[in-house]
This record gives structure tokens, sequence and C-alpha cells, in this order.
């Protein structure tokens, strides 16, 4: 199971400015809770930081504590933007994923977090 604990967060080395951040994690899996087959999407992640910053590693750790827990596409990227949203308090962001094709159908789920420019 994804542990959010498991975020660490560094400080913003340039708080006084708006810029934009993008991780992008290209083989992210978990388990369709429904026929127990695993599911491969991609996870991208676009923020600007406000006090702090997520660690790459930790991110990293934290993705893949979802390879083995089944739930639902919808439920992983509210997951994902909630517990980073709580880590980092960011003063907006975006959670993509972009789920492979299974039966012909692919799904993108976005959530956003915050006043997102458009």
């Amino acid at each position: 199971m994804a542990d959010p604990s498991l975020l660490e967060c560094f400080e913003n080395p340039a708080p006084d400015r708006d810029y934009t951040i993008e991780h992008v994690a290209e083989e992210f899996t978990s388990v369709c809770p429904k026929t127990g087959h695993p599911d491969f999407g991609c996870v991208t992640v676009r923020f600007v930081p406000d006090k702090r910053c997520v660690e790459l590693k930790s991110l990293k750790v934290y993705l893949q504590g979802f390879r083995q827990e089944g739930i639902f596409y919808e439920a992983v990227t509210n997951r994902i933007a909630e517990d980073l949203a709580s880590a980092m308090a960011p003063r907006w962001m975006v959670v993509v994923t972009d789920w492979k094709g299974r039966g012909g159908i692919r799904t993108q789920v976005r959530v956003e977090v915050g006043d997102v420019p458009r």
C-alpha cells in the first residue's frame, strides 16, 4: 500500500518566484480491483511550489507502493494529488494519470489542486 509518510520534502530554493516543476513517472503500475490484472500508466505531476518541493527518490518509493494495490484509476489519481498536496502545500498542482489501453479503451484522469492557471 502506498504510504504518504514516505514523501520527503525539501525547502524551495526560490520561494519568492513562481516556477513550474514537472515530474513524470513513466512506469507506474497498480492492480485492477475487478480483475486482479496489472494496470500500466504514466503519472505526471506538475506544480508551482510554495515553501516545499518533493524529493524524487521518496516520490519514486511512494509511487511504487501502488504496485500491489487493487485500486481504480480515479482513486489512484485523487490519492496521489491529496498526498502530494498535503506533503508540499503547492501554490497549484495538476496530477494526470495516462493509462495504457485495455479492451480498446484508454483512460486519462486529471486532478487539479488550487487555482490552476489555464
